[in-house]
């Protein structure tokens, strides 16, 4: 049987090494030997002898994920094998966290990533009630994590001369150490003629970076799962 379906460019070789990999833009690639964390559901396709069960957040984080809505609906994959992961075709990308860095995620970017990665959600500081965003989930320790986001993400470097101000709705994630507040952007006046639709934004100082998504938030579609 021939066809360009079965070039090298779609084809999943085998695996030279433990962990993850970009098997496409659009999928993440897991060689299991031990256990990795993945979101539930997530899961393509996989070869060899592995378990996907559910994995607790324990009591203080449902209750934070009751509360806000902001959490990790998490899978453990055990077992030697290998994965793919994936989520509605959106775009995947690879992150190495390395020891006493501390990455910002929303919960809604986050694919997959390694057991060694500590996380834990947490209030966005300066952020008050309101916007989407105001609890993320912080990732700390050693290894990768898998970021998925509709669209090419744009990194946007901040620094103390050039804070950023971003859209929650439109945030993947940024720097942990970063300082956080609200900025409004707009008058009074405009809000009494109907407003501009950019009231509110994040308000990113200090140094590091800011990773956005080319869109606002679309409305989430119902898994099958």
């Amino acid at each position: 049987m021939k066809s360009d379906l079965f070039t090298s460019e779609h084809l999943a070789e085998a695996a030279q090494f433990p962990g993850m990999t970009l098997q496409n833009a659009k999928s993440v690639k897991y060689t299991v030997n031990g256990e990795m964390h993945a979101l539930q559901g997530s899961m393509i396709a996989f070869r060899g002898n592995l378990q996907f069960e559910h994995k607790s957040q324990g009591l203080g984080g449902l209750l934070k994920r009751a509360l806000t809505g902001e959490g990790l609906p998490l899978m453990a994959v055990r077992g030697q094998g290998e994965a793919w992961f994936a989520h509605e075709a959106q775009n995947c990308f690879i992150v190495e966290i390395e020891q006493g860095d501390a990455l910002t995620v929303n919960g809604r970017n986050v694919l997959c990533f390694d057991s060694t990665l500590a996380y834990e959600i947490k209030t966005v500081k300066g952020a008050g009630m309101t916007g989407g965003g105001l609890f993320n989930s912080v990732f700390r320790g050693y290894g990768k994590i898998a970021l998925i986001c509709e669209g090419n993400p744009i990194v946007i470097p901040v620094t103390p001369e050039a804070p950023v101000n971003v859209d929650t709705d439109a945030v993947v994630g940024w720097s942990e150490q970063l300082r956080t507040s609200l900025h409004r952007s707009q008058s009074i006046g405009s809000m009494v003629r109907g407003g501009s639709g950019e009231a509110v934004q994040l308000k990113l100082e200090g140094q590091g970076f800011v990773i956005v998504r080319p869109s606002e938030l679309t409305p989430q579609k119902k898994s099958a799962n």
